[in-house]
């Protein structure tokens, strides 16, 4: 047997480990030589464990290393420690009359100190976190109103018997939301050589916009860029080119946003039927929505490929009008990754 290191394997294996090694001497009659072997230690190492049990008796086989009282527990009690682990899991630093708004390592010391008068350094605390099987994260946001149980009802109930629905009536499936369009925002990473970062030149005015889209489950993205706040109008005229440019009846699935339940959009929906009918999930909806995770690189990414196309319109229609709207392309266009018609 290879020779190897125990020292890493733990007291209670190592006496294990010693115990065999001298029942192989006793019993079978093995030489200190061929037990090494067997073992996979050095012979002398074989020879120090029969000594020590010369000397000690049944003792010699146990690890000789002195053991602190300490070794395992710290500064706080296991109970202590389960208090901590609870309040991070169950609530916020503002909660507990905290001068934080997350859970730092300064934050759980003070609650700890605050609460147990244990003053602990910054590196300690952070062992303790560790031990816990904690790590720094960046949080996600969630609203406040939002309703878990709404959320399960819409995924596990509500939106299969949409999606069937659909399928029976032969209908596309689109997700509708609204978001900001910016050219300040460099969106994506481009390849350059090391030390030597990539450049991309843009206009030096400041330029933004809106925009409002619809994606289907198959990635076909249909958007409209305007200025402004979203209004009746603007989501009459989107959804009337939606309409236009979608073969069959059209499933639409938007928030709660005010606009959507405008009294002439409801009138406009309740005359066409048969081309498009709206649903509306929870009013603080799981996930996020494909315009607004388009936003961002690492979503657009994760997202896939996806077939753009604007709404066929009137030429002198706000949301195409000027020549700002142009040098907002650029910024628009990471979210489609393709070539967009606009």
């Amino acid at each position: 047997m290879e020779r190897q290191d125990f020292r890493s394997i733990g007291r209670a294996a190592q006496e294990a480990l010693r115990r065999r090694a001298l029942w192989l001497l006793e019993q079978e009659g093995l030489s200190q030589s061929e037990v090494a072997r067997l073992i996979g230690v050095q012979r002398q190492t074989v020879n120090g464990w029969v000594r020590r049990q010369r000397e000690l008796g049944p003792a010699g086989v146990l690890d000789g290393r002195r053991v602190s009282p300490r070794r395992g527990k710290g500064l706080l009690s296991e109970a202590q420690g389960r208090q901590v682990q609870a309040w991070i899991a169950d609530k916020a630093p503002e909660q507990l009359k905290l001068p934080f708004a997350l859970w730092t390592a300064r934050a759980v010391r003070e609650l700890i100190e605050t609460q147990f008068g244990i003053r602990l350094g910054l590196s300690t605390v952070q062992l303790y976190l560790r031990r816990w099987g904690m790590t720094p994260q960046k949080p996600l946001l969630r609203a406040r109103e939002r309703s878990p149980a709404a959320i399960k009802a819409w995924l596990e109930q509500d939106y299969p018997a949409i999606a069937a629905r659909a399928k029976r009536e032969g209908a596309v499936i689109c997700r509708g939301d609204e978001t900001g369009v910016s050219n300040v925002d460099q969106t994506g990473r481009s390849w350059a050589s090391r030390g030597q970062t990539a450049v991309v030149t843009r206009h030096a005015r400041r330029l933004g916009g809106s925009m409002i889209s619809a994606v289907s489950n198959r990635g076909l993205m249909r958007f409209m860029l305007y200025d402004g706040a979203l209004n009746a109008g603007l989501f009459l005229t989107f959804l009337r080119r939606l309409v236009k440019d979608t073969k069959g009846k059209t499933v639409l699935i938007v928030d709660n946003l005010r606009v959507h339940h405008a009294r002439t959009v409801e009138a406009w929906l309740a005359a066409h039927p048969h081309e498009i009918e709206p649903f509306h999930p929870p009013p603080t909806r799981p996930g996020t929505t494909p315009t607004s995770a388009s936003a961002t690189p690492r979503a657009a990414q994760d997202q896939g490929p996806a077939e753009v196309q604007h709404p066929a319109g009137d030429a002198d229609h706000p949301a195409q009008a000027g020549a700002d709207r142009k040098l907002l392309l650029p910024a628009a266009r990471p979210v489609c990754r393709v070539s967009c018609r606009v």
